[in-house]
């Protein structure tokens, strides 16, 4: 059995095809086929056969499907471990939520990388329900998001901070500081940003809410965005309460109010149980729990942007 029959048989079970398998690893159908075909008389099991709605997996084919994953994982942490000993740097893999990429994260990483000259920070921004999966296949290191529904039993969550999402609209807006009814907001153009387009979530579950129509809803490549353009135009945006305070302050913004214009949330890391982790996931899930943590992800970490030091790669999910 080698690594690269088992990413093909992972790949096929994850996405439900050969032809799909073959087109991510960038082989042909027939090379996955024979990949599957040796693990197939090597384990004596038919591992999967094919069914009217898809491919119907064996209970052997699933074990295999499950243990493969992590397999790969430990062999690819294992590389990376070797690799940093040897060049004497650390790597921690961060994927977030863009909530929380966008507005916590940049004062978390700041400050947790400062604290040692060896240690790198990746952060990647994928959709909620990716969070899990990314760490069960130790894709990486720790997730940051929404609290998620259901998380798998070989994971560990743990809750460290708390937020509120509010609505807001330009002063002059004609339900600013006023309360609005459901069918008033429901018939506003709504600004949002990335965290729009998840199943789960504070914002998500607003739109739903209110059933907003998605004639009424403008996406921005960040939230940010939508703020300015909630500052300028005649829509309302959903906002983090922390990130906007200093808006509301200063009167750049109002408040909308009324039933179902503000929520709370809860950001949970996920990650390997203790026992699988490396040091710096450790490091970092102990850290997130501490005061500093929290005026960092709150009101960033004190320095400016020519003084900031990590290097912090960011991939957006579009």
């Amino acid at each position: 059995m080698t690594p690269t029959q088992l990413r093909a048989f992972v790949a096929v079970v994850r996405l439900g095809s050969v032809k799909r398998a073959a087109a991510e690893l960038g082989v042909t159908e027939a090379a996955v086929s024979g990949h599957v075909a040796q693990l197939r008389k090597e384990l004596d099991d038919p591992l999967f056969t094919r069914a009217g709605a898809g491919l119907a997996f064996t209970p052997g084919g699933l074990r295999l499907a499950s243990r493969g994953v992590e397999l790969l994982g430990l062999a690819d942490q294992t590389v990376r471990e070797v690799s940093q000993a040897g060049h004497g740097r650390r790597l921690l893999r961060l994927s977030a939520s863009s909530l929380f990429a966008e507005y916590a994260a940049p004062g978390l990483i700041e400050l947790f990388a400062g604290r040692a000259a060896d240690l790198e920070v990746e952060l990647t921004v994928v959709p909620p329900s990716q969070l899990g999966t990314l760490v069960g296949s130790r894709a990486a290191d720790v997730a940051i998001g929404p609290q998620p529904r259901d998380l798998p039993e070989d994971l560990v969550g743990v809750p460290f901070l708390k937020y509120q999402v509010v609505l807001v609209a330009r002063p002059g807006h004609q339900l600013a500081g006023v309360r609005a009814r459901p069918a008033q907001l429901r018939e506003q153009v709504w600004l949002l940003g990335p965290s729009a387009v998840d199943r789960d979530g504070v914002v998500p579950t607003m739109l739903r809410t209110f059933d907003v129509p998605e004639r009424n809803q403008r996406i921005f490549q960040n939230h940010a965005a939508a703020l300015e353009e909630a500052q300028r135009g005649g829509g309302v945006a959903p906002a983090l309460a922390f990130g906007v305070s200093e808006e509301l302050a200063a009167g750049r913004l109002a408040r909308v109010e009324g039933r179902g214009t503000h929520a709370d949330g809860v950001w949970t890391a996920i990650s390997l149980p203790t026992h699988s982790r490396l040091p710096t996931s450790s490091e970092l899930m102990r850290f997130l729990t501490t005061p500093r943590a929290t005026q960092a992800m709150l009101h960033g970490a004190g320095a400016d942007v020519g003084r900031f030091r990590p290097s912090v790669h960011v991939t957006l999910w579009s």
